[in-house]
């Protein structure tokens, strides 16, 4: 079974520094219908303006994955790690028992876009942690790179869940499938540009909740990029 959610659908919060768009229940927007889709709780589409940011706040029990679209976002937390993050760069950040943490964007004339995903964990109370990686435009070029999973294989940002988090660029003729196990959901989601999946086609927030599919095809993108979350 494929469900569409049109990106037209999603929540909004506009407060002058940040434009927000909320795939699920967010902040001050709640549907009862969309308060997750299996252990993916929060996919929030950010765009920061210069200067502005989040002041630094806390979160416990979440596994937090940040993917910058456009711009360089810089990260400073309790556990030391302080970094930027940059298109092609996906953080992670287990907050466990609890950390405090901030996000800013330093530059003084463009502003940040980016992607933060939270996806709830199988463990509780478990020790803070945090890993960044960079995945070169070429390793998704048509094809999708393992961003994210439980046991971190293939350089992956290892989480506390079972999920598989991919990134894909498709373009023109490009065409690629994903394979998923008995039973498994998958969340697809289109971050720019437009696509086809399974026959549909997609645009810039647009996406698709699916369960006991086998199998989904991605094809005839312009300039897209799509992630897919292999869920249990």
């Amino acid at each position: 079974m494929i469900v569409l959610r049109p990106g037209a659908e999603r929540g909004h919060a506009n407060h002058g520094w940040l434009d927000s768009f909320h795939s699920f229940s967010f902040g001050g927007w709640h549907d009862p219908s969309r308060m997750g889709f299996g252990p993916l709780r929060v996919i929030n589409e950010d765009r920061v303006e210069p200067g502005g940011g989040f002041a630094p706040h806390g979160h416990r029990d979440m596994e937090i994955i940040t993917w910058v679209l456009e711009g360089a976002l810089e990260h400073r937390d309790s556990m030391g790690n302080g970094s930027v993050i940059r298109p092609g760069d996906a953080q992670r950040m287990s907050a466990g028992r609890g950390v405090v943490h901030s996000e800013y964007n330093h530059d003084p004339a463009a502003r940040v876009h980016f992607l933060q995903i939270w996806i709830e964990p199988s463990v509780r109370g478990a020790e803070p942690g945090y890993a960044q990686r960079h995945i070169a435009p070429a390793a998704r070029r048509g094809r999708f790179a393992l961003v994210a999973s439980p046991d971190g294989a293939d350089d992956a940002l290892p989480i506390l869940q079972d999920a598989r988090l991919h990134a894909g660029l498709f373009d023109g003729a490009e065409q690629c499938s994903l394979v998923f196990g008995a039973g498994r959901r998958a969340y697809v989601h289109v971050a720019r540009g437009e696509l086809e999946v399974a026959g549909r086609r997609l645009r810039a927030g647009d996406a698709l909740e699916c369960s006991d599919e086998p199998r989904l095809e991605f094809s005839r993108g312009l300039q897209a990029e799509v992630l897919v979350f292999d869920l249990p």
